[in-house]
């Protein structure tokens, strides 16, 4: 089976502190450095997501930018 392009799936084991292991491979296309803050989804239903880097940034942004008018 061929992924389609740009399309990656990868598998991680959970160590007994909770702790994933991110792949090389993965941190290398989405360039995870050491000390990266990841934003981290979850869905009951649906599962667990990890967004792109930079997505807690433009998520912060959005959720707390200042409407015409309104100041704190």
């Amino acid at each position: 089976m061929t992924a389609p392009k740009g399309k990656y799936a990868w598998t991680a084991t959970v160590g007994e502190k909770g702790q994933i292991v991110i792949p090389k491979q993965a941190r290398d296309i989405f360039e995870i450095k050491p000390g990266d803050t990841l934003l981290i989804l979850g869905d009951e239903e649906c599962g667990i997501a990890i967004p792109p880097k930079g997505a807690f940034t433009e998520l912060f942004n959005v959720a707390f930018q200042e409407k015409d008018g309104e100041r704190d």
